[in-house]
């Protein structure tokens, strides 16, 4: 059994206030350096920008390394929002008997998978008998590179 359902009794404290972040105006270029330019004033509240239904969505940080060729890794947050409707493709958040997981959804044809995104791990294909329930879409993947 497959159902999209919307997290519930999950404790997801709706408390977070913005914080703004300076943007500087020029590009930082991954290439070749250029010369450094003036740094712009606009700031940028990354809430605004990484969750579209701040009362829907929710943070979970990853353990394992079964996405990494999606570009999620162990011990990278994921923004997962449960109000968008999964569909063929996305990268959802499901239950599998109750055990959660991180994967890429396939549905085509009447056929539903979870991909993983490391081809050490098998794809997870519900059984007639096992309960899979789509918990929300992953929005975006925050990494930290320095702690």
């Amino acid at each position: 059994m497959y159902s999209n359902r919307l997290l519930s009794g999950l404790p997801v404290p709706v408390t977070a206030s913005p914080t703004a972040l300076p943007l500087a105006e020029c590009p930082v270029r991954a290439g070749f350096p250029s010369p450094a330019e003036d740094f712009g004033s606009e700031r940028l509240d990354l809430s605004g920008i990484l969750i579209e239904h701040p009362h829907a969505t929710y943070l979970l940080r990853v353990a394992g390394p079964s996405m990494r060729e999606y570009g999620i890794d162990d011990g990278d947050l994921i923004v997962v929002d449960r109000s968008i409707t999964a569909r063929h493709s996305h990268i959802v958040v499901a239950t599998v008997d109750g055990e959660f997981t991180v994967k890429f959804l396939f549905s085509a044809g009447g056929m539903v998978r979870l991909k993983a995104g490391n081809p050490t791990y098998p794809d997870i294909v519900p059984k007639e008998n096992q309960t899979l329930e789509i918990w929300g879409v992953v929005t975006s993947c925050i990494k930290r590179f320095v702690r």
